[in-house]
């Protein structure tokens, strides 16, 4: 394998995590700002409050879009399995 071919792997692989991983990230950011100004604007500084909504919220998304995710991991690792022969030498 040339250094060319293996940086283009790696590079693969890292939009790949990246794509899977921004859409529970982007409702993580989300869920993290609206508890955040929900409890500034009511003054409720108790841990629970805001912690509860914020992992309710990322659960509901982790369970939208859990298909979406699975189907690009596997088309990832298809198409890596399918080049192993060129990888290879």
């Amino acid at each position: 394998m040339s250094a060319q071919l293996g940086a283009e792997l790696i590079r693969q692989a890292l939009w790949t995590a990246m794509w899977v991983s921004l859409p529970l990230l982007a409702v993580a950011l989300v869920a993290g700002v609206v508890m955040g100004l929900v409890q500034l604007v009511t003054s409720i500084q108790d841990p629970g409050f805001g912690t509860v909504p914020r992992l309710g919220a990322f659960l509901a998304a982790l369970v939208i879009f859990l298909p979406w995710m699975f189907a690009v991991l596997m088309s990832y690792t298809t198409k890596l399995f399918g080049d192993l022969g060129r990888y290879a030498r």
